[in-house]
């Protein structure tokens, strides 16, 4: 997992943008894949396992945003993170 402020440098459209949906969608997917490979490990955890469902249909919600929007910044992001859709 990569460090939260590094993570935000890559994403980030100018200095000071720390809630743009891309930087959200980055944090998102940072987290979601952490908890995946805990989950893979830890088959019972039902209650991270719920969390987990939660952040994916946050993720799911920013992406449809960044689709209406705009859909260039929407490909560039599925490309950069390697999300498939």
């Amino acid at each position: 997992m990569q460090d939260k402020s590094t993570t935000i440098a890559e994403h980030r459209s100018h200095e000071t943008d720390t809630g743009s949906p891309e930087v959200q969608v980055a944090l998102l997917t940072e987290r979601i894949n952490h908890l995946t490979e805990h989950l893979k490990i830890h088959k019972k955890d039902h209650h991270s396992r719920r969390g987990l469902l939660m952040m994916v249909g946050k993720r799911r919600r920013l992406l449809n945003y960044l689709q209406n929007q705009d859909v260039e910044r929407y490909r560039s992001l599925i490309a950069k993170l390697g999300l498939r859709r």
